[in-house]
């Protein structure tokens, strides 16, 4: 007998996978498409939120578990499945930031390394190559990274090592529930039987709810990106101008993010937007004038007010949990989220 359904299989809905079953639970996972080829596949994946301290405490208290244990989870998923997510600690420099004083009590009250840097000399100086018309900058050494597309590749590949039951290309139809509890689902014509039923199904959670009663604010916010070819060490450090960032992969590339865009669950890409992001990119670090630009994309994040998840019980059903609604956080966010749903579920 099955325990848990989750629906969706991304990020958010593989973790927590992972969390339960190693609380004995036996899990069934449904994906609509591919496994974590969506936001999870699309993001850019910065352990930590772009600018911290203007986020609540709850998506502080969970970020600090990600920044705490995404490095012992990458060699745990090594181990497993072979398959290395790239974490890196690159050290993350937030550009011309004003934010001075709000920046320096989130790093003191969450016991992280913060450093001032004052000058465009000192700010070149640890960052070479980062454009002359920053003066200052805040420095956050202790940010890291993991590669998203290797990350939910790792993931998938501990999922086979643990034995735990997905199935992509099972779009989940509609939740089955009877005097409000549910029973399961219905995916592909068949029913699925579980008492409990975990909705982690990104953008499309709120979708998926409806019918239920009351469900959570959250909706399609596309982002696109592009991704520059480099050769390793070009790029030092991650890079945060306001919304923009640059990301320098381990094998040289370099990730350039990301447009907000409320247009619904469209994902289609323009070239508008491309000259946009190329503009920024090399208004930032004008180095990248010189290198090509191998791959254009866009995701769909699941935006929620205030970038605030909804992580437990549906007010109206027993038994129907959700974990969603990260906006662009899901991958700092994603370790946290998992154990505290892990833990609502079985204690």
């Amino acid at each position: 007998m099955t325990d848990c359904i989750i629906v969706g299989g991304g990020l958010i809905g593989m973790l927590s996978a992972r969390e339960l079953a190693r609380r004995g639970m036996k899990v069934v996972l449904l994906e609509k498409g591919d496994m974590g080829q969506e936001s999870s596949w699309a993001g850019g994946g910065i352990l930590s939120p772009l600018h911290p301290w203007r986020y609540s405490d709850n998506v502080n208290e969970l970020a600090q578990v990600g920044q705490q244990q995404y490095a012992a989870l990458a060699d745990e998923l090594i181990q497993e499945g072979g398959v290395d997510p790239e974490y890196v600690r690159s050290g993350m420099l937030v550009l011309g930031s004003e934010e001075v004083v709000a920046a320096r009590e989130w790093a003191q009250r969450w016991s992280m390394k913060l450093e001032e840097v004052d000058s465009s000399q000192a700010l070149q100086s640890l960052s070479p190559g980062v454009s002359a018309q920053f003066e200052h900058g805040l420095w956050l050494p202790e940010v890291a990274q993991m590669r998203n597309p290797r990350l939910v590749r790792s993931l998938r590949a501990s999922l086979d090592a643990l034995g735990i039951e997905y199935h992509a290309h099972t779009p989940v139809e509609k939740l089955l529930i009877e005097q409000g509890r549910v029973q399961g689902v219905v995916a592909k014509g068949r029913a699925w039987h579980a008492g409990q039923v975990l909705i982690a199904g990104g953008a499309w959670s709120a979708e998926l709810l409806r019918g239920c009663g009351e469900a959570p604010q959250i909706s399609p916010v596309k982002g696109q990106m592009i991704l520059f070819k480099g050769e390793p060490g070009l790029l030092p450090h991650i890079l945060l101008a306001e919304n923009r960032y640059l990301i320098p992969r381990r094998d040289g590339r370099i990730v350039c993010g990301s447009t907000i865009e409320h247009s619904g669950f469209d994902k289609h890409i323009s070239d508008e937007v491309k000259a946009e992001l190329l503009a920024s990119a090399q208004e930032i670090f004008p180095a990248l004038r010189e290198l090509p630009v191998e791959h254009h994309w866009a995701g769909l994040r699941p935006g929620s007010p205030e970038g605030e998840p909804t992580i437990g019980e549906h007010n109206g059903v027993k038994g129907l949990y959700i974990n969603a609604g990260h906006y662009r956080n899901g991958v700092i966010l994603g370790l946290g989220s998992a154990q505290r749903i892990a833990r609502l579920m079985t204690e």
